[in-house]
């Protein structure tokens, strides 16, 4: 597998097109350019006359025939080609986010999880993962590690779209035999290669950027060799976690126009933040650009964070660009739940990534959240149409408030 297509700047739209074109790919005349959705569970077997590899001795990352849709269809290899080439390593795909979650704690198998805030739901997954392994605990990211920990680290973290510091948690899990996941949901590719940086295992949300329409589930798990790959589809073919074959074909779709959506959200998002920032800054009684101030109180985004006590800034770890989801409080939780209702073009929804804008009242979906936090997922529409679009919405809370 080459793992050179891609550099920490750059993604290859030439790579998410034809990247699959190793596997279960016909130059014949006549041939789809675009695959068909693989319906069939199950596959016609050998004759005893045929040459053909035996079943248990199939390589089921790239399977010179299928057998059976939880093991392997032809539509999710592909897509997991294509991951595998731009998240520089070995992926397997999910149903969902969460069930790829959950079987890095099952190939894991930690005695203590170090982690902070982030994504409520992994929490709860971390929960299941006690009901079946009573004596496993979850500690705090900071606390001192010892064998047998798994870091998780959500980086940047949901919802404010902040940075952590990989190669730091990196180096100090590794110290005591540990490993280190990385949950890049908020920075896919190009913006971030947790590899780089010491990664174990990177977890996506393929849901989110990697789907990139809202229109499907999905999950990812990435590792650094096809040994350890082999080992998390064993546990996906028979924990029964197998991606379905519309997602797998709406993933491959989408992934041919991640280098065009991802880098285009990233710029849209800096700008925003920082100019949100500048609104934030604005005392009561003064105005910003027609926008009262004491309405925003403060801002969450990876490219205003500097540099921190121990030297680490986003900037070089986020060489790809910084997220284009991130977070802001407004001055009351009153105003934060009337806020999303007043956009245009940013949806009242959960979940981010598409190519449409979102904004959430996040306290709605995560109850431990502050009630004047609100989440903006930026999409592909137009840097001065958002920028109004906020502004009226941020006038219209200004009368409110006054």
């Amino acid at each position: 597998m080459s793992t050179a297509n891609v550099n920490s700047n750059s993604l290859s739209g030439t790579v998410l097109v034809h990247g699959d074109r190793g596997v279960h790919y016909s130059k014949a005349a006549g041939g789809a350019i675009s695959p068909a959705i693989s319906v069939s569970t199950t596959f016609r077997t050998a004759h005893p006359d045929e040459n053909v590899t035996p079943i248990p001795e199939l390589q089921f990352r790239d399977p010179e025939r299928h057998v059976y849709s939880r093991y392997t269809q032809e539509v999710s290899g592909r897509a997991e080609q294509v991951l595998s080439k731009i998240l520089n390593g070995y992926a397997i795909t999910y149903p969902s986010g969460l069930s790829a979650a959950y079987s890095a704690l099952i190939h894991y198998q930690p005695k203590r999880i170090a982690v902070r805030g982030g994504y409520h739901g992994c929490h709860e997954s971390f929960v299941m993962y006690q009901k079946s392994r009573s004596d496993a605990e979850v500690i705090d990211l900071d606390a001192d590690y010892k064998p047998g920990d798994l870091c998780w680290l959500e980086t940047p973290v949901n919802p404010y779209g902040e940075s952590r510091d990989i190669q730091y948690y990196a180096e100090k899990i590794h110290q005591v035999g540990g490993k280190l996941i990385v949950d890049s949901t908020f920075a896919p590719p190009p913006l971030q290669d947790p590899f780089r940086f010491g990664a174990d295992c990177i977890l996506h949300s393929g849901t989110k950027y990697l789907g990139g329409h809202s229109d499907l589930l999905c999950g990812v798990l990435v590792v650094k060799n096809e040994e350890e790959w082999n080992e998390l589809w064993n546990i996906r073919t028979f924990t029964g976690c197998s991606m379905g074959s519309l997602e797998a074909w709406l993933l491959l779709r989408s992934l041919k126009t991640l280098h065009l959506r991802v880098p285009r959200q990233s710029e849209t998002a800096t700008v925003l933040a920082k100019w949100l920032q500048s609104v934030s800054k604005t005392a009561s009684g003064q105005s910003f650009e027609g926008i009262p101030g004491g309405l925003v109180k403060s801002v969450w985004h990876s490219s205003l964070q500097g540099t921190d006590a121990r030297g680490f800034n986003p900037q070089s770890q986020m060489t790809g660009g910084y997220n284009p989801t991130f977070s802001i409080a407004l001055a009351s939780p009153e105003l934060a739940s009337k806020f999303a209702h007043m956009l245009e073009y940013f949806m009242p929804a959960t979940s981010l990534g598409g190519v449409e804008s979102l904004v959430e009242h996040r306290r709605g979906t995560d109850p431990n959240t502050d009630p004047k936090l609100v989440r903006l997922s930026i999409g592909v529409e137009e840097l001065d149409d958002l920028k109004a679009d906020l502004r009226q919405a941020l006038q219209k809370l200004g009368e409110i408030q006054a």
